[in-house]
């Protein structure tokens, strides 16, 4: 635990001194939030599983509702803004990608956009923060795998409202794993040796 949440701070740290440079901050801020979850992990488990699972089990230990108060009195409008763009969603690269004119992406967005809407309706804090965290992996794999360019006009809103949602959520995820210390969450990926 305490190796995880000093790597996690290390990286939030810089993140903060990124200063005006909002990808930078967005894929620093990211690190640190995969240095809180980050364990061994076998071949059939994907990433976007791993963080899902982590963040449910942070939600289940925010006593407080520390999470839920930031989602939904600070970000609701830029989580609006994130849920409904469809640049953020897989499902549409992925048709864009195999020429898919099925408009099935365009089903599974609606379907996404209703289930977002019922989660904030029913103040259900895991699920909006699985549905955010989905569309933020989106931004995160176009920044990280070269998908978009460094300080590009394109794309600016959601890199803003991502590094604004990630500045805040982190720094809690972080917090309330200090603050429950008891909490096991696997062997570390990259052990000190």
């Amino acid at each position: 635990m305490r190796l995880r949440i000093h790597r996690a701070l290390s990286w939030l740290q810089r993140a903060e001194q990124a200063g005006d440079d909002p990808d930078l901050r967005f894929i620093l801020s990211w690190v640190a939030l995969n240095a809180g979850y980050a364990r061994e992990f076998g071949q059939a488990e994907r990433e976007r599983d791993r963080a899902r699972a982590f963040l449910a089990t942070i939600v289940g230990l925010d006593r407080e509702g520390r999470l839920h108060q930031a989602l939904f009195q600070q970000f609701s409008g830029p989580i609006r803004t994130l849920v409904g763009n469809r640049f953020a969603f897989e499902p549409f690269w992925a048709a864009l990608r195999d020429h898919d004119s099925s408009g099935r992406w365009e089903q599974a967005f609606a379907a996404s956009q209703k289930a977002a809407l019922a989660a904030v309706t029913g103040r259900d804090t895991a699920t909006v923060l699985s549905i955010v965290f989905d569309r933020l992996y989106v931004l995160r794999n176009q920044l990280v795998h070269g998908g978009a360019t460094w300080n590009s006009q394109v794309n600016r809103s959601q890199v803003r409202d991502g590094v604004a949602i990630l500045g805040t959520v982190v720094p809690l995820v972080l917090d309330i794993m200090m603050s429950n210390p008891e909490q096991e969450y696997g062997e570390i990926l990259y052990p000190v040796v």
